[in-house]
C-alpha cells in the first residue's frame, strides 16, 4: 500500500513545454503532465488551444509530496519562472492560452496563493502587479502524447535552444535547493 502523500496543482506560466521542463526537475515532484483547463470546449486539441478560442490555457498537471516539497516552493519557483505581471503574454507567445494561471485543488492553496500574491505585489518585487489568475481547478484535458516530455526529447529544436534553456538554466541558479541533485548546477 502506498503510504506517500499526494497532492496536485495545475499551473500555466505560457507554453507548457517550458513549464513542465522546469517542474520536472523539483525535488518532491512525482510528476508533470502537459495539458489544457480553463476553457470552455470539451477535448481540446492542440490546434484548438493554439487558436486561442477554446479559452483553454497551456498548462501542467503537477503532482507532487507535500512532505518533501511545500505548496510554498512550487509557488515560488512558478512566480520565479515566467512573467506574471503580463497578460496573455510569455516572451513571443501571445494570447490568452499563454496566461499566467494557478488552477488549485485545494482551498487551503487557494488561501496560500492569494497570499503570496498579496505579499509580491505589497513587496513591489515584480515591479508591477501581478495578473496572474487563480481558479478553482474543473477538468483538466491531458495533451497529445507527442507534447509529453517535449525538451528531453527536442532539445536540439531551435525553440527549445532558444526558449527552454535559458530558463532552465535561470531556475537552476535561482532555485537549486529546491531541485533534484541532478538537476542542480555543478
Amino acid at each position: 500500500m502506498d503510504s506517500q502523500k499526494k497532492e496536485v496543482v495545475v499551473f500555466g506560466g505560457g507554453c507548457f513545454w517550458c513549464t513542465e521542463s522546469v517542474f520536472k526537475m523539483m525535488r518532491g515532484v512525482l510528476s508533470v503532465v502537459p495539458g489544457y483547463s480553463g476553457g470552455t470546449v470539451p477535448n481540446p486539441t492542440y490546434e484548438q488551444v493554439s487558436g486561442g478560442n477554446t479559452g483553454h490555457a497551456e498548462c501542467v498537471k503537477i503532482e507532487y509530496d507535500p512532505a518533501i516539497v511545500h505548496y510554498s516552493d512550487l509557488l515560488t519557483v512558478f512566480f520565479g519562472s515566467h512573467d506574471p505581471t503580463t497578460k496573455n503574454r510569455q516572451g513571443a507567445d501571445v494570447g490568452t492560452q499563454y496566461r499566467s494561471v494557478i488552477f488549485y485543488t485545494t482551498h487551503l492553496q487557494k488561501i496560500e496563493v492569494e497570499k503570496f500574491i498579496n505579499n509580491i505585489n505589497a513587496s513591489n518585487e515584480m515591479g508591477a502587479p501581478i495578473v496572474t489568475e487563480v481558479e478553482s481547478l474543473g477538468v483538466f484535458y491531458e495533451a497529445e502524447n507527442y507534447h509529453h516530455d517535449y525538451f528531453e526529447h527536442n532539445s536540439s529544436n531551435p525553440y527549445c535552444e532558444v526558449i527552454i534553456n535559458p530558463k532552465l538554466e535561470k531556475v537552476q541558479r535561482r532555485f537549486s535547493v529546491l531541485l533534484n541533485d541532478t538537476n542542480k548546477l555543478q
